[in-house]
């Protein structure tokens, strides 16, 4: 079967699968493997990213993601040529789960405990490491050391000193530290080189979240993945520096037309500055342009042009490819040399299991988050109709647009004094809407995942690389070309 030609000019909306011999006893996310490469060296259990979009991917999207086993892009759609707020989300992402926390906040003994309090409020953190000058660890000061006590009072009159607390020399293993904790009965458990130096830092809130979250995407220390977005002109080079050491695990160099000589000389520089990290690169939607890209040493390549929810750039250009027919194009160029995001295009959570099948590896999703708590930006009411009782009610709104709308384009290259014709000048090809807020986007994962793992039940498979296999090895068994009449019976409810 010429796969290829099958889905030439198709999208999402134009297939079905033929449901097979069911061999799955439990649709169960919890007992069925997901687990999916996101780039060249960093797999997740869930095949899940949140797009870099700065109305849905900051700090606690990119969390939620990262304890669902997905994994979350920071979005750079900062004010032109500042990245300490870029910075600070990844940093935010980094500190929210720990095994062994290696750069815990430290104080010295000496200073005053109203300095103590300032770094609290300003880290949020509720236990800091006392230290000499020496960074020797001489005590533990938490929030309850430090409530209703005189601004007067110094760090080494509240602490709790070290021969009062139970510390361990040299690195120890999460189970190991558990067993210490719960012998000992204590939440906080430090750990010093011979020296007396800090090494580290063990929680027991840390230990539990491990145990909360046992899916995760998280890298040797424990702490939850993240990647960060970065363009392939103007600060690109200095902000990937500065994400990189910020913690990102992940470069996306995103921009709308990945196959071109920007992308090239961003990627020659990139790989100079920045050395082995792994570097997703995008978008394309053809066979070249994922070959291009391949070339030049990728660890993984982000297909669709034009199919997001936010997007009009088949609008405003005419061009661009249907994203099943990109999809299966970028996955027979590369083969399985690197994995495919497959980034635009799902309306609805039967498209991510085709979006899978077709050849992408994770499933980028942006507007399949869009209003829901995690996102950025405030939450507004707005006047309703109510079609049923016809009556006038306030609606809570978020704000949902593509990154090349005209207000992330503005927010970007800070040009708030710029006037309209200026700005679409620039050629936006993105939309700004209105969606109703709505509850966390943990739900709305776990929904996605229930509905994928039923998707390879009735696909005959035990997992969701065995359903991808069966399905390339035999696309004839599988795919059903939908006419105008079978389109509506399936999708219009």
């Amino acid at each position: 079967m010429d796969l290829l030609q099958l889905v030439r000019g198709c999208a999402f909306d134009d297939f079905l699968f033929t449901p097979q011999h069911g061999v799955l006893v439990r649709r169960d996310p919890a007992t069925v493997d997901l687990s999916a490469r996101f780039s060249e060296h960093l797999t997740l259990k869930r095949p899940l990213v949140s797009a870099n979009m700065d109305t849905v991917t900051r700090a606690a999207m990119a969390a939620v993601l990262a304890e669902e086993g997905g994994i979350g892009v920071i979005d750079r759609g900062f004010r032109g040529g500042d990245i300490e707020p870029q910075v600070r989300e990844i940093a935010a992402v980094k500190r929210t789960q720990h095994g062994i926390i290696s750069d815990p906040h430290m104080i010295e003994e000496n200073r005053p405990l109203t300095d103590a309090i300032r770094l609290m409020e300003r880290t949020r953190v509720g236990t800091l490491a006392v230290v000499d000058a020496s960074r020797r660890l001489t005590g533990l000061l938490t929030e309850r050391d430090v409530r209703f006590v005189p601004p007067a009072a110094s760090v080494s009159g509240r602490m709790t000193p070290r021969d009062k607390l139970v510390v361990h020399t040299g690195p120890l293993s999460l189970a190991d530290a558990e067993r210490l904790m719960v012998a000992h009965k204590i939440k906080k458990l430090p750990l010093v080189n011979p020296d007396g130096t800090l090494l580290g830092l063990i929680t027991a809130k840390d230990l539990v979240k491990h145990r909360q979250h046992p899916f995760a995407t998280r890298d040797a220390n424990g702490r939850l993945r993240v990647a960060a977005a970065v363009g392939a002109t103007g600060d690109y080079l200095e902000r990937a520096v500065e994400v990189i050491g910020a913690g990102a695990d992940a470069l996306v160099v995103d921009i709308a037309h990945a196959h071109s000589v920007v992308m090239d000389r961003a990627l020659e520089q990139i790989r100079k500055r920045c050395g082995p990290v792994d570097v997703v690169a995008g978008n394309v939607a053809t066979a070249e342009g994922a070959a291009f890209l391949l070339d030049r040493g990728v660890n993984a390549v982000k297909v669709g042009i034009g199919p997001g929810g936010g997007c009009s750039t088949r609008l405003t250009t005419n061009f661009g490819i249907p994203q099943v027919e990109a999809i299966v194009q970028c996955r027979l160029a590369v083969g399985d040399r690197v994995p495919l995001i497959a980034d635009g295009g799902v309306k609805r959570d039967g498209s991510i299991a085709e979006a899978l099948l077709f050849g992408g590896d994770c499933v980028m999703l942006g507007s399949a988050f869009a209003g829901t708590e995690e996102t950025p930006g405030e939450i507004v009411l707005k006047s309703v109709l109510m079609p049923d009782s016809q009556k006038i009610a306030q609606v809570p709104f978020k704000v949902f647009r593509g990154m090349a709308s005209i207000g992330a384009i503005r927010d970007r290259l800070d040009l708030e004094d710029a006037d309209t014709r200026e700005l679409e000048a620039l050629g936006a090809e993105g939309l700004e809407v209105s969606v109703p807020a709505r509850g966390s986007a943990r739900v709305v994962i776990h929904d996605m995942l229930k509905h994928l793992c039923s998707a390879i039940s009735y696909g005959g498979a035990r997992s969701l690389q065995e359903l991808r296999q069966k399905f390339w090895a035999h696309p004839e068994a599988y795919l059903v070309r939908l006419t105008d009449a079978s389109r509506v019976e399936s999708f219009q409810r």
